[in-house]
């Protein structure tokens, strides 16, 4: 072997079947792939983030313009959008305004900016959550006239994340629209279809001692707080349940709406 010649040269003119050579350009195609991947993944986030953001504002946008009466009201404020707040989940503070391009599921990913879930309260299957969170609201006269709020949590799947926007007792759901998700086409899937988001609305979460009762259940719903199930989907259903109650929980949004039902707005 010529030893005049670098490393890089003496091992391309290795013959192509040398299992050395065979190996090392293996090794250095795949290396190849994952710094092409990771570059493109780095540079397509930026996008993709404001993508699921223009999403989740136009089908914001499209719940409210279906809530009867609400158009009217905003109309009477003279507001075209609902205001966004920022909120400590802990505490249930308002933040004075909303982080522009505030990303929440980053947020839960960062240890500096979020907690760890005890086993027993992560019924959503969260693993981590935000600190601090987005809400959505519309107000007259300091009172919520509705309440928007985003919520994810484990499918039988995927991660389904969702728009949960609340009547001014803050207990009545007004809507449930899904933004997000990756379950079984055909069977969970169709969490996403108008026809069974159109069985959320007024739908109640707790009972009159707070206990949180709100349920997908198997067959038809016969109470306030149950919702038709999906045949063939039942942890799907069961998984949106379980998010909702999360929350509305002490966990979730709990401190905060305490706060906006005995404070309003102020």
């Amino acid at each position: 072997m010529d030893r005049s010649r670098g490393p890089w040269a003496r091992f391309l003119a290795r013959p192509n079947k040398d299992p050395v050579k065979a190996l090392g350009m293996a090794g250095l195609i795949a290396l190849a792939s994952a710094v092409t991947v990771s570059t493109v993944a780095t540079t397509m986030r930026p996008r993709q983030i404001a993508n699921v953001e223009a999403a989740r504002q136009e089908r914001m946008q499209a719940m409210v313009q279906a809530l009867p009466g609400l158009r009217a009201v905003m109309e009477e404020l003279g507001v075209t959008e609902l205001e966004t707040r920022l909120v400590d989940l802990g505490t249930g503070r308002m933040m004075a305004e909303a982080a522009p391009g505030f990303d929440p599921v980053a947020a839960a990913r960062d240890p500096e900016t979020s907690i760890a879930l005890p086993e027993e309260a992560d019924i959503a299957g969260l693993g981590r959550r935000e600190a601090q969170a987005l809400v959505h609201l519309l107000a007259r006269d300091g009172a919520p006239k509705l309440v928007v709020l985003p919520v994810r949590g484990a499918g039988y799947q995927s991660t389904i994340s969702a728009l949960l926007a609340l009547e001014p007792d803050l207990n009545t759901i007004a809507a449930l629209t899904v933004i997000e998700q990756a379950e079984t086409p055909g069977l969970g899937a169709r969490i996403e279809s108008e026809a069974w988001q159109a069985l959320w609305p007024g739908r109640r979460i707790a009972d009159e001692t707070g206990v949180m009762r709100i349920e997908v259940v198997r067959g038809e719903a016969a109470s306030p707080y149950e919702v038709d199930g999906i045949s063939g989907a039942t942890r799907t259903g069961n998984g949106v349940a379980a998010m909702i109650r999360f929350w509305m929980g002490p966990w979730g949004y709990g401190p905060f709406l305490d706060r906006l039902e005995q404070e309003g707005m102020g």
